[in-house]
């Protein structure tokens, strides 16, 4: 009896001490069962990511340089000019909606030259007040080296004379669209597919390089 009373208790001993699921080795199969999660390692940020936009804006409109080609010709050379172009688009997308003033250059409203001066005179870079003299800036480009930033203009109403402006925003393979300030709807983005632009288009100008 006493010897069967010992080796019940070694047999329950050996089932109390028997692991009741598979040893874990590693961390892979910790992250598999659910059970270990690995630590969120912290970005290291650079200091040129420190900057902020205000920052990042002055060092820009800091490192422009403006070269005169004629008397009232320039193009602006900027070490950055896809991230002046993106700011540029930015700031006139927050634009859309404003009503179209005539001789406008402000919040309160807008013409289509006052558009294009306002955006542009935040980053240090001076336009005349008016599309005929903007369309005088820097170089006519061709539809195939069209890019964003870029000035376009227009003879809207049968004139001869280019009377308006807007800046190209996004550029596709049978389409540019762009931002300006048209009489009847104020500050909004339109296409050269519309046929009224398609008709009326004259020209597009790089100022920025």
């Amino acid at each position: 009896m006493k010897r069967i009373v010992s080796l019940f208790f070694l047999v329950l001993f050996f089932t109390a001490c028997k692991p009741t699921s598979a040893i874990i080795t590693s961390k892979k199969e910790a992250e598999d069962k659910g059970i270990y999660t690995p630590p969120i390692a912290k970005k290291i940020i650079a200091k040129k990511e420190l900057h902020t936009k205000a920052e990042k804006k002055k060092e820009i409109v800091k490192k422009s340089k403006i070269i005169e080609v004629e008397a009232s010709d320039y193009i602006v050379n900027t070490a950055d000019s896809s991230y002046l172009v993106e700011q540029l688009i930015n700031l006139a997308s927050t634009k859309i909606g404003t009503n179209y003033k005539s001789g406008g250059i402000t919040d309160e409203g807008f013409d289509c030259s006052g558009l294009m001066y306002n955006i542009f005179d935040l980053y240090h870079i001076k336009l005349p007040h008016s599309s005929f003299e903007q369309s005088k800036l820097g170089a006519v480009v061709e539809r195939e080296n069209i890019k964003k930033g870029d000035l376009i203009f227009f003879r809207t109403n049968g004139r001869r004379q280019i009377n308006h402006v807007g800046m190209v925003i996004e550029v596709n393979a049978d389409e540019i669209k762009f931002i300006h300030s048209a009489t009847s709807s104020g500050v909004i983005v339109s296409s050269t597919k519309e046929p009224y632009y398609q008709k009326s288009f004259a020209q597009v100008n790089r100022i920025l390089l």
